[in-house]
């Protein structure tokens, strides 16, 4: 199978939604999660037209995806630390009152916050594996990790996430 257009657009519309969502859970920015997700598909594309027709066919296309944003984001924050992370949208739900929304989106904006904190291997980790739903096997190819590797960042993550932390050395 060659890489079409019509290939490549399907890809693109497939997973653009997935992809600008774990670019703005990782670096807290829509602006930049634009970017990233434009530079994934961007580099996607370069790669796949210099992929042999058995390879592109037998590509995990949401874990190599999700792999090549991360790259991105590691690539343009090197050395930065994250802003405030926006996990989901903070639309009003129509079923509660104003008070529960703003209790909601308080409780949202205080875990974003414990997210933009973790140290990057347990934030990609825990992002990748509760906020986009992919599974620990999916996140080991996006990350380029073993599966025990991701299952202890996430464990270690969500543990940091809740408090649990006393010191164990991992950050």
């Amino acid at each position: 199978m060659e890489v079409t257009e019509r290939a490549f657009e399907r890809l693109v519309r497939d997973h653009q939604d997935r992809i600008f969502a774990l670019g703005l859970a990782l670096t807290g920015n829509r602006h930049d999660a634009e970017e990233v997700a434009q530079d994934t598909f961007l580099r996607a594309y370069r790669a796949l037209v210099t992929y042999a027709p058995e390879r592109v066919r037998d590509l995990k296309q949401k874990a190599w995806l999700h792999q090549i944003a991360v790259n991105v984001v590691r690539n343009r924050v090197r050395g930065n630390r994250p802003r405030l992370v926006e996990l989901n949208g903070s639309e009003p739900d129509a079923r509660t009152g104003p008070e529960e929304d703003v209790m909601r989106k308080a409780e949202i904006d205080e875990l974003a916050a414990r997210v933009a904190c973790l140290p990057p291997r347990y934030r990609e980790a825990v992002v990748l594996r509760h906020v986009q739903e992919l599974s620990y096997a999916e996140v080991a190819d996006a990350l380029g990790q073993p599966v025990g590797t991701v299952k202890a960042n996430v464990h270690r993550g969500l543990k940091l996430l809740r408090g649990d932390d006393h010191g164990d050395g991992d950050v």
